[in-house]
């Protein structure tokens, strides 16, 4: 009988000398590859060459990455890091914020954008769909790690996180089958032909108005303005979308430039295989990341994982981390 779920996953992959690969990081991974196949099978519509789709790959990454923890360590957990500066590259010890993650992907297709004179707009509406994909397949992964939960529930499908009494809102379940169903509707846009950016403005509006909801069953414990950071962000994001929506409608009413086929964008340099192992090694890099906030591993995984040991990669943090959250809370 379908009932109540005790999470109990082990949220690690494997193992090798003391580092441990984990399920929340295989999803940047399955990400970045998602996002790179798809450029692939859609390249010639935005005119790429093969190399430039590996440089916009890594280019994505790069902005996936650094504006995933750029926004915990400046935003979220300022008030630990500041006293932990040395702490800041270790990204094996977690701390990625979705919103950090589009803002980040978005920086890094700007910058190719700019660097090769490529269709801003025609490439984020390829993108769009992709992060859709890969946003969805990220809530699995946080759904393992088992980090975030939602408000105490009764209903049958309630979980039961470790280290939080009660059963709860499986929020990132929620979330997840969110993106997921987002798939589908851009594909949908997409096949009406409609002005370039469309898509990409939609994505930003849906992908934040549709969370707003969840998220009110989620429990935060940080804050952002007045209000919990991950809706502050979606209010962010979606008045962001609606202005690019905005310019896209305009555009389409008033100005009457006629389109034209892409031009062949070529990557700056030849060959394929230092852009291969670059690519390689930006997906290898994500898989010892083990949450979306910076963990005490061995505290925080310990009954799930066996042999979760104290190192030079998992310090003893959990003290710190704790009296980083009561200042935050106080300064609040």
């Amino acid at each position: 009988m379908f009932g109540p779920f005790v999470h109990n996953i082990d949220p690690i992959i494997f193992s090798i000398q003391g580092i441990h690969f984990w399920w929340y990081g295989l999803s940047f991974t399955l990400g970045f590859l998602n996002a790179h196949l798809f450029l692939r099978r859609h390249r010639e519509s935005v005119g790429l060459s093969l190399p430039a789709v590996y440089d916009l790959t890594l280019l994505l990454a790069l902005g996936v990455l650094i504006g995933g923890r750029s926004l915990v360590v400046i935003n979220n957990e300022w008030d630990f890091y500041r006293e932990h500066l040395l702490l800041i590259p270790s990204i094996w010890v977690g701390g990625f914020a979705t919103h950090g993650l589009i803002f980040g992907g978005a920086v890094g297709v700007a910058i190719f954008c700019l660097i090769y004179r490529a269709p801003v707009r025609e490439i984020l509406d390829l993108l769009a769909i992709s992060a859709a994909i890969i946003l969805g397949f990220g809530r699995i992964g946080n759904f393992i790690d088992g980090q975030i939960f939602g408000t105490p529930t009764d209903v049958p499908w309630g979980v039961q996180f470790p280290n939080v009494e009660g059963f709860r809102h499986p929020v990132v379940l929620y979330d997840g089958l969110k993106n997921f169903l987002l798939v589908p509707f851009l594909l949908w846009v997409k096949s009406h032909h409609v002005p370039p950016g469309r898509i990409a403005a939609l994505f930003a509006i849906l992908y934040a108005l549709l969370r707003i909801p969840i998220d009110l069953l989620r429990e935060y414990p940080i804050s952002m303005w007045g209000l919990p950071t991950g809706q502050t962000l979606n209010l962010i994001m979606v008045v962001i979308g609606v202005f690019l929506l905005g310019i896209n409608i305009f555009r389409e009413r008033w100005l009457t430039a006629k389109a034209l086929p892409p031009e062949k964008i070529d990557g700056r340099r030849e060959g394929l295989g230092w852009r291969r192992i670059s690519l390689l090694v930006c997906c290898i890099i994500p898989l010892v990341i083990p949450s979306d906030a910076t963990r005490d591993v061995p505290a925080t995984y310990g009954e799930r994982h066996d042999g979760l040991e104290y190192s030079w990669m998992y310090p003893r943090i959990a003290e710190d981390l704790e009296k980083a959250a009561n200042a935050a809370s106080e300064n609040r």
